[in-house]
């Protein structure tokens, strides 16, 4: 077992290596299998592991692999060392088996694309950074995926580097997530001072004895790292990167959204949970957080236009439930929504691709319209990615996994009705925004008509997430409905169990008015945006609107207060004296670089005097000692 869970991480870094040395010699379909087939038998070796490790559990709640030892200075040191456990598991499951939909996607969305080769080199390091983030058995190497996964959300982001606006968008996304690095790297920095040892174990075990709950250096560690989170994961106030990245192809956007960058944060927390319980003003922070992104997101997901943007602050919004989870102490709430989120939100973020594709690049959702008869299998897709993102009651995984988080906001001992409230507003605005992109650009009158039909491999992968995001919920149902405890049970191994009031007797009502908000809002959205559309033609060309669709203005804010004040100092500075230092260096350089380019003139005869001269001057140096 262990030579397989350390194959899982290897086989993608094997296949970039591939790619990145010999893709240039292989044929665009063999450099796209190689690359589909390294995270598929990945997510082979992930399910034969899985079965495996399950089925011993109650022996074994972990599996250690040592590779190699990587760093050793004095009492520093650190392993390249995997850790496989329930939350491991789960994360591993759903990155290697939704990235390998998304890489065999992949294959038909870019099959003309100049930069096939290396899309697939830069989505396979993507893939592996994220597996080795999750099964670091050390904070250090944790963080060495965590800096491998921001490294290729700016390479895939700005994949299409020809176009300016691509390339401010990779590097807007590097430079935000950088802030929350930062405060990572110091926040690991204090916990091996404090402790030693980079070892996340070690250092769990050691802070629950040696910190006391509440403590300064408790709550600064833990507020460090939760700054790494935020970056990440796109919460407040670092979420302005999110939007901007759908720069990058679909396939890029629905790894980052569904399986990899985005979702470190929620596993950050939740691998460091014993860190936010010694810090319980930190953690019901997280969950202020997580309720205050959902709902900002979601009004501003309300006023897109762009089919993209819609989804992209649609996942700001639901990592913020999984913050808000997270915050309440309801870590497997948050770790099921991680896993069905993935399901549905790849899902429509490939749906999402098809329909741009087929209209020749076309991403406003205001110019299309009239695509439900024209391309069935997306719509019936996209319509059952939607539903689950709705959470519409019952059918759908989206209902179970929300159900679960709004109900502990609610009931869990830190929880309360505020928070519960903030949650039941963001999924009414959740299930408004998403049936007006079903309204919208599936109904109504044709626009612009599609220009091809996609194949298989594309649609494929869409029937297969389609699936999941119907029956993935099931595993989990609430006392009211089954009373199937599959996951929880499982992730509970790992992490602590949520802590709960004693009002177990009225969880139906709360699911009941979920419901109806749920449906309530698709009602809505049909009544709004496909019966009376004029009824919304005021509200988008309002301020309020614009104040949504822009985001609230926190690029406005930004720009005003930090991006524009460094601009202004580096132009008034770029003249000062340590740039005279640099410039005098540079143009040494130069001036050696010509004297000794005579030396490279490329004349035999003066290749043959130069040789005599140095040897006269050798003889004569020998002669005189």
């Amino acid at each position: 077992m262990k030579v397989l869970i350390a194959l899982i991480p290897a086989l993608p870094m094997l296949s970039f290596l591939i790619l990145a040395i010999f893709g240039g010699n292989l044929p665009r379909k063999v450099a796209g299998w190689i690359g589909a087939a390294s995270v598929g038998i990945s997510a082979l070796l992930t399910v034969i592991v899985g079965v495996g490790f399950i089925s011993t559990l109650q022996q074994i709640k972990a599996v250690d692999v040592f590779i190699w030892q990587w760093l050793y200075a004095g009492d520093l040191s650190a392993n390249i060392a995997f850790r496989l456990d329930s939350l491991s598991l789960v994360f591993c499951f759903v990155i290697t088996f939704v990235g390998f939909l998304i890489h065999i996607y992949s294959i038909g969305f870019m099959e003309k694309d100049e930069g096939f080769v290396r899309f697939f080199a830069y989505m396979n390091l993507f893939v592996s950074s994220m597996l080795i983030l999750v099964l670091a058995d050390n904070i250090l190497l944790m963080y060495l995926g965590w800096e491998g996964v921001g490294l290729c959300s700016y390479l895939l982001i700005g994949f299409w580097y020809k176009e300016p606006a691509n390339g401010t968008a990779a590097r807007k996304a590097f430079i935000v997530t950088r802030v929350g690095d930062t405060a990572m790297i110091i926040g690991i920095f204090i916990l091996f001072v404090s402790f030693g040892t980079f070892n996340i174990q070690d250092i769990m075990h050691l802070a629950s004895i040696k910190w006391v709950a509440g403590s300064s250096i408790a709550i600064i560690t833990a507020t460090l790292l939760l700054g790494g989170a935020l970056g990440k994961s796109a919460q407040l106030p670092l979420q302005t990167w999110l939007p901007d990245a759908m720069a990058g192809p679909s396939p890029v956007s629905a790894l980052i959204h569904a399986a990899t960058m985005v979702t470190a944060g929620v596993y950050l927390i939740a691998r460091t949970n014993m860190l936010f319980s010694l810090a319980p003003i930190v953690q019901m922070f997280i969950a202020v957080i997580g309720a205050l992104t959902l709902l900002i997101a979601g009004f501003s997901a309300l006023a897109q236009h762009d089919l993209k943007r819609i989804l992209a602050y649609s996942t700001i919004s639901q990592i913020g439930y999984m913050f808000l989870a997270l915050g309440v102490g309801a870590y497997s709430a948050a770790i099921f929504h991680f896993m069905i989120h993935a399901f549905f939100k790849a899902l429509l973020f490939l749906a999402a691709g098809v329909v741009i594709l087929v209209l020749n690049e076309e991403h406003d959702i205001f110019k299309m319209g009239g695509l439900r008869k024209k391309t069935p299998a997306v719509f019936w897709t996209f319509l059952i990615g939607s539903a689950s993102l709705s959470a519409l009651p019952l059918v759908t995984a989206g209902f179970y996994s929300k159900d679960a988080i709004l109900w502990f906001a609610y009931s869990s001992d830190t929880g309360g009705i505020i928070l519960w409230l903030a949650g039941i507003v963001g999924a009414f605005l959740t299930g408004l925004y998403s049936f007006r992109m079903i309204f919208i650009t599936f109904y109504g009158d044709t626009k612009t008509e599609p220009t091809f039909k996609a194949g298989k491999l594309m649609t494929i992968p869409l029937v297969i997430l389609a699936v999941l995001s119907l029956i993935g919920g099931f595993i989990e149902l609430p006392a009211s409905l089954g009373n199937v405890h599959l996951f929880s049970n499982l992730v509970n191994q790992t992490l602590p169990p949520v802590a709960l009031k004693n009002v177990e007797s009225i969880e139906w009502l709360f699911q009941l008015l979920s419901s109806v908000i749920a449906l309530s809002s698709i009602y809505l959205a049909y009544r709004f945006y496909y019966l009376k559309p004029q009824f919304m033609e005021s509200f988008n060309h309002s301020r309020l609107n614009h104040f949504f669709e822009t985001g609230f203005g926190f690029d406005k804010v930004y720009d005003t207060i930090i991006v524009r004040p460094i601009v202004w100092l580096a132009e008034i500075d770029k003249k000062d004296f340590i740039d005279q230092i640099n410039i005098s260096i540079s143009k040494l350089a130069l001036i050696g670089n010509q004297v000794l380019s005579v030396a490279q003139n490329g004349k035999l005869r003066w290749y043959l005097l130069s040789f005599a001269i140095g040897i006269a001057i050798i003889l004569t140096f020998m002669m005189n000692k």
